[in-house]
């Protein structure tokens, strides 16, 4: 099993290119369920999570085309396998984005309940009421879900709680179904607006999406449509941060400054120098950080995957912060393995005090999601000599490429095989 080996003291300046986004790509990828025609996708990332999606779409009969680099073409003709078993879903539980377009289109459905990180209670129960309103029959056995319905229909959906996937999920299914649908407490994440804008494309007809209110008025059919992936606004957020604690300078490009305004604001108020332009976020500083207090709500508030990043940037920033966690009840676990650094953090409930400290030290640690692996990474980087860090592959499924990247950048860091 892969690790991460940081020296950690170098400062860090220079350009990174973004990648698109994991968290666009995944539903957009999916979206090829809903027609017979080729979709024609661009920047899509190269990560653990995509070429599992592109495997369980291949498995349903999908046909996927490799373009050049960063693109593919997916064409979704013949789909004789509505299922997605359990062995290709287990490890990512954006699989269950295949349930709403395979329904919608094909009227029936059969999907494993997913797995995906362990951060806490991720359930999929609004995804099931939503199509339920819309008509579907649906019953789950054996750990799968089981839906059939003749044709969805429109409806008025009010959602209990905020949820992106189960927006995207919504969504989908409704860009097919039989009248005019109304997804009330939606979720207004840019990812769910570049899902709407491929939609668009593909000929649905959508209103409101980025709003809390999104209409979707049905259509017979979707057509094919070239789309390009957005890009990746946390693996941007955390070269920011990366800049920030290492006193550097980072010029991020092909970035997408709009949809980081509240992170770019803590920057700021930590000490950074926070510059932009319409495709690129510079950060500069000095390595003199202030620290910031956190807490995450649904966008446009402060996202929850740069949570664990800006705790980093706190435990060795002057002074002490809090950072509350409101959307998932275990994503903590990263808070053991910043101690092992020698972070000095304690832990009530749903919030965390930081104090920072004069320095980390490198130390073994080990990675226990996605967001807490790019966590460690950052603390490594500043930490005094090397720190090692174990079970990386959650870090392959969200960022492309980090440690090439950081090199370019002056870091030390390399991968152990």
């Amino acid at each position: 099993m892969d690790s991460l080996l940081i020296h950690g003291g170098n400062t860090l300046a220079g350009e990174v290119r973004i990648s698109g986004a994991k968290n666009a790509a995944l539903p957009i990828l999916t979206a090829s369920l809903l027609t017979a025609g080729p979709l024609q996708l661009s920047n899509v990332p190269q990560l653990k999570d995509i070429s599992t999606m592109l495997a369980l779409l291949g498995h349903m009969g999908v046909t996927v085309t490799p373009g050049e680099k960063n693109c593919v073409t997916l064409c979704g003709e013949n789909i004789p396998h509505k299922e997605a078993p359990y062995e290709m879903v287990k490890t990512m539980r954006a699989s269950i984005l295949v349930l709403g377009p395979t329904l919608a289109r094909f009227g029936e459905a059969r999907v494993s309940l997913p797995g995906g990180c362990a951060i806490g209670s991720r359930p999929v129960d609004l995804h099931i009421k939503g199509l339920q309103a819309m008509g579907a029959e649906i019953r789950i056995e054996h750990g799968y879900i089981h839906a059939k319905a003749k044709r969805l229909k429109g409806a008025h959906i009010a959602m209990d709680v905020v949820t992106v996937t189960g927006t995207e999920n919504l969504m989908m299914a409704a860009a097919l179904a039989d009248g005019t649908t109304v997804l009330a407490n939606a979720a207004r994440e840019p990812e769910v607006v570049d899902l709407a804008n491929c939609l668009i494309a593909m000929g649905a007809k959508i209103e409101g999406a980025g709003s809390g209110v999104v209409t979707i008025h049905g259509v017979p059919e979707l057509h094919g449509a070239a789309h390009r992936i957005m890009p990746d606004r946390i693996e941007t957020g955390t070269f920011l941060v990366a800049a920030a604690m290492t006193g550097g300078k980072i010029r991020a490009l092909d970035a997408a400054p709009e949809t980081l305004v509240s992170v770019m604001g803590k920057l700021a108020d930590a000490g950074a120098h926070v510059t932009q332009g319409d495709h690129w976020i510079e950060v500069e500083s000095d390595g003199v950080l202030n620290a910031v207090d956190v807490r995450t709500a649904p966008h446009p508030a402060f996202p929850t995957d740069m949570q664990a990043q800006f705790m980093a940037l706190n435990c060795v920033a002057s002074g002490a912060a809090s950072v509350t966690e409101t959307i998932f009840e275990n994503r903590f676990m990263h808070v053991q393995e910043l101690r092992r650094l020698g972070a000095n953090i304690e832990v009530s409930g749903h919030t965390a005090l930081v104090r920072g400290v004069p320095r980390l030290d490198g130390a073994i640690v080990m990675a226990t999601d996605l967001r807490a692996s790019a966590c460690l990474v950052l603390a490594g980087l500043v930490a005094a000599g090397e720190t090692t860090i174990e079970r990386i592959y959650h870090l392959d499924r969200g960022y492309e490429r980090i440690e090439e990247k950081l090199t370019q950048l002056g870091a030390r860091i390399k991968r152990v095989h």
